[in-house]
């Protein structure tokens, strides 16, 4: 859901001229500026590293839930996977600028007794160390979908009525998709003074 919506903005913000959507399987969208790799396995990138260069930001969305698994296996599919996209983009695009969706609530102390948030707060934390030009870690809580996109998680369906109200009394953990795909198109073209953003940040940003 969050891919499809960060995908939405950079196909209709005029200040990006291409964009690159490497998936699993096809995303069916198709756009002028749109390219699209299906690739199966994230772990090994050789194949296809050769068409990842000369682009100056990676909006990285991949991610699973911690619901039903052991910390070894989100571990391996959250840190590890992650951190062998960067370390390749970052080699072969100096310039470029990197966000990664992490989540409210995520901290870089360590000392979580919630394994996924040990796990992206190490992934936050390691991110930053790369000699990106700019490293973003996004920690959005509840994200208003975006209208007549395909992909909206159905617990959305259920409680996207409540949206209003929820953005009135809990600013701090309520965002709109939109504004989300804004403000990683703005860490590119503005860029911001946090390198970890909030959901105050994330509105903040999507409104310069």
């Amino acid at each position: 859901m969050v891919g499809e919506g960060v995908l939405n903005e950079c196909l209709s913000h005029p200040d990006v001229e291409e964009v690159l959507v490497i998936n699993r399987k096809p995303c069916g969208v198709v756009h002028p500026k749109l390219k699209e790799i299906i690739h199966s396995d994230f772990f090994d990138l050789t194949s296809i590293q050769g068409k990842m260069v000369n682009y100056n930001a990676c909006f990285f969305c991949l991610g699973v839930t911690s619901v039903g698994m052991k910390e070894p296996e989100y571990y391996h599919l959250t840190y590890e996977l992650t951190m062998n996209m960067a370390q390749l983009l970052c080699e072969q695009n100096p310039g470029m600028v990197f966000t990664y969706v992490s989540g409210a609530g995520t901290n870089n102390k360590g000392t979580s007794r919630s394994f996924w948030i040990r796990v992206k707060g190490k992934t936050e934390t390691d991110l930053m160390k790369l000699p990106f030009k700019g490293a973003y870690m996004f920690r959005p809580g509840y994200m208003e979908p975006t209208k007549g996109l395909k992909n909206t998680q159905k617990a959305y369906l259920f409680i996207s009525w409540m949206y209003p109200a929820l953005r009135l009394l809990f600013p701090k953990f309520v965002c709109t998709l939109k504004e989300l795909g804004l403000a990683m198109v703005h860490t590119v073209t503005i860029g911001y003074e946090k390198q970890i953003l909030e959901v105050e940040d994330i509105v903040k940003l999507a409104k310069n």
